[in-house]
C-alpha cells in the first residue's frame, strides 16, 4: 500500500484554552490545505498525556478541539478527522521507531529543554520521547506534507531522520518483500503564512501559550468581544509609532507580533498592513486589530459552543474518523512487521 501524492496529517493537543496560536499556526493552514490535499486532522490526545491531565477535562477538551476543527471550517466526510488514542497504531509504530532513532538525536530537541527546565530529572519518558510519537503519527500514514508552527520544525526534522534511518537500516528486507525502496516517504514541512508563530502579548520573544498563567498574554478562541478588546488594549509596545515597511519592524518583537497577527487574520501581508497602518499610534491599530480578531473569532466561537451542546454528535465524527484512519494505517503497519521480522497474521 502506498500513499497518494499529497497526503497531510497534523494536529492539535487537547490540553485546554485553544488559542490564536492554534488558529492562525494549524487550523487556518488545516483548512485551507483540504483544496488540495487528502488530509487527516488529529486530536492528539497521548501528546497531551506527557504531562499529567485531569481525565475529565481531557474528555472535555478533546470534544472541544474536535468542535474547533469543524467550526473553522475542517469538513469531517471529506477528510478524517479523529482522536489519537482510538488508533493503536500510533502507539505501536512510536515503539517501533524508538528502537530506530537515537539517544543523541532526542537530547538535541529543544523543545524538552523548554518543557523540563531545571527539572529535567521530573519529567516523563513519554516527554522525552514526544518526538518519536510524532514521528509515528506521521508515518504510520505515509503522510507527505505537514503543516507546522515554527516551534515544530526541529520535530519533524527528526521524523524525517527516524524514516530515512529505517528505511537505510531495512533496505533489503524491503526490497524482498517487494515493497517500494522509500517506505517511508521523508515529509515535508508546511510553514507559510504572516503568522507561523504567534507571540505572547506580553512579551515578544515568548510563543503564545495555554500554559502561561497569566490569561493576558494570549486571545483564548472562545474569548467574547470585550475580553479581546481588552487583552489587545493591553497588550504590550513601544513607544514609537508604527513603520511603514517591513523593515522598521527589527528588534521591535511586540510590533511585529501585532502586525502578523492582524495580517493573518485579515488575510493581508505585513506589507500591506504596514501600508494601512505605519505612521500611525499603535492606539489606533489595536482598536482595528480588535476588530478583524471579533469578526473571524467570534462565529467559530459560537458554532463551537453549538457543537458542544451535542457531544454524541462529535464522538460519532470522531468514532467514524478512527475507523477510516485504522483502514489506512493497518496494513502499512503489517508492512512494518513483515519487514522488521516479526511475525504477523
Amino acid at each position: 500500500m502506498t500513499a497518494p501524492k499529497s497526503r497531510v496529517f497534523s494536529g492539535v493537543q487537547p490540553t485546554g484554552n485553544l488559542h490564536l496560536g492554534n488558529y492562525l499556526g494549524a487550523i487556518t493552514k488545516f483548512v485551507a490545505l483540504q483544496e488540495s490535499h487528502e488530509c487527516l486532522y488529529c486530536v492528539v490526545d497521548l501528546h497531551a498525556i506527557t504531562v499529567w491531565q485531569d481525565p475529565k477535562e481531557l474528555e472535555h477538551n478533546i470534544r472541544e478541539v474536535t468542535a474547533a476543527f469543524i467550526a473553522s471550517g475542517i469538513d469531517p466526510e471529506a477528510h478524517i478527522v479523529f482522536n489519537q488514542s482510538r488508533v493503536s497504531g500510533h502507539a505501536e509504530l512510536a515503539w517501533v521507531l524508538s528502537c530506530v532513532a537515537r539517544m543523541g538525536w532526542l537530547n538535541r530537541m529543544t523543545q524538552f529543554k523548554e518543557k523540563a527546565g531545571k527539572h529535567r530529572e521530573n519529567a516523563s519518558v513519554g516527554l522525552f520521547t514526544y518526538p518519536n510519537l510524532m514521528a509515528a503519527d506521521i508515518l504510520l500514514y505515509r503522510a507527505t506534507h505537514v503543516p507546522v508552527g515554527e516551534d515544530q520544525k526541529q520535530h519533524l526534522e527528526l521524523s524525517r531522520d527516524i524514516a530515512q534511518k529505517f528505511n537505510t537500516d531495512f533496505a533489503d528486507s524491503i526490497a524482498e518483500h517487494g515493497f517500494d525502496e522509500t517506505f517511508f516517504p521523508l515529509p515535508e514541512p508546511l510553514i507559510t503564512g504572516p503568522a507561523t508563530r504567534v507571540m505572547s502579548l506580553r512579551d515578544g520573544t515568548s510563543k503564545m501559550s495555554k500554559s502561561d498563567p497569566s490569561d493576558m498574554t494570549r486571545i483564548n478562541m472562545m474569548d467574547d468581544a470585550d475580553s479581546i478588546a481588552k487583552k489587545f488594549r493591553k497588550a504590550r509596545t513601544d513607544p514609537e509609532p508604527l513603520p511603514s515597511e517591513e523593515a522598521g519592524l527589527k528588534d521591535r518583537p511586540e510590533a511585529e507580533n501585532l502586525v502578523g497577527i492582524y495580517a493573518a487574520l485579515a488575510g493581508v501581508t505585513k506589507a500591506e498592513t504596514l501600508k494601512e497602518f505605519g505612521g500611525g499610534q499603535f492606539s489606533g491599530f489595536k482598536e482595528a486589530l480588535t476588530g478583524v480578531a471579533v469578526e473571524k473569532l467570534a462565529p467559530i466561537s459560537n458554532e463551537t459552543k453549538k457543537l458542544m451542546d451535542d457531544p454524541a454528535h462529535i464522538d460519532a465524527i470522531l468514532s467514524d474518523g478512527a475507523a477510516r484512519a485504522r483502514a489506512i494505517a493497518e496494513p502499512i503497519l503489517r508492512q512494518t512487521r513483515q519487514v522488521i521480522g516479526l511475525l504477523t497474521d
